[in-house]
């Protein structure tokens, strides 16, 4: 067996696993990794940051852009602690990140000697932040340990996983095996009779609904058919958006499907735990619950279905629409009834301005394949039920862990794994200052993402709550703020403040031309409520 060491082992696994890109910085626990990654800088790019948070959630916007694997590198203790907010996120919203996360020396771990960055139980940290955790002991293991890990994330759910490798198994040069082939990934067998069954609910079903979530970005094509074949109108919160084209007339966002909930006797979630129905909008004896998912432990945490499809929706979803078809009989087509509903809903939420034009001009100028990362602001919130989304994967949001600033680091993440489309990051002011220093890392390795910052001088949505829920008890929620102009010019970005629509239209263009990441400053005043939308009860008995 050749000599290798540990750090020479596990980089050559990456290669062949097809990594190209690793996120990360370089510290004393990870040097050995760094100087494998230095002999193999042909093959592999590696994006350094200035923090570790930025390198994960780097990461984080490189898989959910793509649905693909990305690498990031940490040393450990507060290396990984300061990358923790994007695993969490990654975990929230499925996505496949790999952590290579460093350890102290293999032969003091568990000891609380005070080693450099020692943390006692790093082990089960990663564990409470991934789908799967390992710690690497010998170089020897290194290869299969990384090939472990890319089956883990690709198999099932596809979650984070994390390798750690102390620093002197990276250092030791010894005999290694062969770099291993990738393995392939594990899938659950389509049950053809519980399908059969599915098909026949739904076919025979007068108002039936789709509800689909991250699972399901990989079947766009066959969740539209099966949408036009029932008629079924498809419903996207955060994590399905774009699953169906929202130019289709039965894409309905939050509002219009609430109202088209109350009737439907048949929903089926496809990679949706559907949270949003079942927990809030209710169910009962007149609606059958239908769920696909390819996590089995995921089935009943909300709500027992009426049947479950233990299945990736890519290997389920065609069987399906055979069995619907055979169950199925002519619709007519219910177009003009959701366009109805999708006016109605528009009139409601008229009074959301700024908020509904920064979403048309934002939507207008990304243009077709254009990808928006919604951070945790007023624009972003109300985006979620006026902003268009055409394809999968380009709207990227951080799901149920709502992690403020995590937009522009992810943001550059996203423009990284997909250079070839504009790309857009949504943030306030507060959450923009998380990962600020971002910006030199964006400047150095030529990242041109434009980053959009709608600054009010506050942490506006804790600033709302204060005042309306909290008789005004304002504290701790006003900001002092950089010029952002200024800001971005320091660091070599190039950057505007944009206080019309023709300025904001221009910046953007600007920006999509460039070969420099993008900083526009957008200042606004207090805007409405989005709460009075998003804050829909019940309209199910039970």
């Amino acid at each position: 067996m050749p000599l290798k060491t540990g750090g020479e082992a596990t980089v050559e696994a990456l290669i062949a696993h097809g990594v190209d890109t690793l996120f990360g910085l370089p510290g004393v626990q990870n040097d050995w990794l760094y100087n494998a990654l230095f002999d193999n800088r042909d093959s592999i790019r590696v994006i350094h940051t200035r923090h570790e948070e930025g390198a994960a959630y780097m990461a984080f916007g490189a898989a959910a852009a793509t649905g693909q694997p990305a690498v990031f590198s940490v040393v450990p203790g507060p290396g990984l602690l300061n990358a923790g907010a994007a695993l969490a996120s990654a975990y929230a919203v499925n996505a496949p990140v790999f952590c290579l996360a460093g350890q102290i020396h293999s032969a003091r771990i568990g000891k609380g000697m005070g080693d450099l960055h020692e943390i006692a139980n790093q082990s089960e940290v990663l564990r409470g932040l991934t789908k799967w955790c390992d710690l690497a002991l010998h170089p020897a293991e290194a290869g299969r340990k990384v090939a472990q890990a890319f089956y883990e994330m690709r198999s099932g759910r596809p979650r984070p996983v994390a390798l750690e490798i102390p620093p002197d198994v990276l250092k030791r040069r010894t005999e290694v095996p062969a770099t291993p082939a990738p393995l392939p990934p594990d899938a659950p067998a389509v049950d053809l009779g519980v399908v059969e069954a599915a098909g026949e609910i739904l076919g025979k079903a007068e108002r039936p609904m789709i509800f689909v979530g991250s699972g399901a970005q990989g079947v766009s094509a066959e969740v539209t058919q099966l949408a036009e074949m029932l008629q079924a109108p498809v419903m996207a919160y955060r994590t399905g958006n774009g699953v169906l084209d929202s130019r289709n007339p039965l894409s309905l966002k939050s509002p219009e499907a609430h109202v088209y909930y109350r009737r439907t006797d048949a929903i089926i979630g496809i990679g949706s735990h559907m949270r949003l129905p079942l927990q809030r909008w209710g169910s009962d004896e007149n609606m059958k619950v239908i769920r696909l998912d390819v996590d089995s432990a995921a089935m009943d945490r909300i709500q027992k279905p009426d049947l479950a499809i233990v299945a990736r929706a890519e290997d389920a979803l065609p069987p399906l629409l055979d069995a619907v078809a055979r169950h199925n009989r002519a619709r007519e087509s219910r177009s003009d009834e959701m366009l109805g509903l999708r006016a109605e809903a528009a009139k409601k939420m008229a009074f959301l301005e700024p908020q509904n034009t920064y979403s048309r001009i934002l939507r207008e100028e990304l243009g077709e394949d254009g990808i928006a990362v919604m951070g945790m602001t007023q624009v972003a919130y109300a985006a979620r039920v006026n902003f268009p989304v055409y394809h999968p994967r380009t709207c990227i949001s951080s799901g149920y862990q709502g992690t403020l600033g995590y937009a522009f680091p992810t943001g550059l993440g996203v423009k990284v794994a997909r250079p070839d489309v504009p790309v857009i990051s949504i943030s306030g002011d507060g959450g923009f200052m998380y990962c600020a220093g971002e910006l030199a890392a964006a400047v150095q390795h030529g990242i041109p993402l434009v980053a959009l910052v709608f600054n009010n001088d506050a942490y506006g949505n804790v600033r709302k709550m204060q005042i309306r829920d909290y008789d005004e008890r304002v504290i701790a929620s006003d900001l002092v703020n950089p010029d952002f102009v200024k800001l971005g010019e320091a660091f070599g970005a190039n950057a505007f403040r944009a206080e019309s629509e023709q300025q904001l239209r221009e910046a953007m263009r600007y920006g999509f031309k460039s070969d420099l990441p993008t900083l526009i400053d957008v200042p606004m005043g207090d805007t409405p409520s989005f709460d009075s939308i998003y804050d829909q009860g019940r309209v199910r008995p039970s």
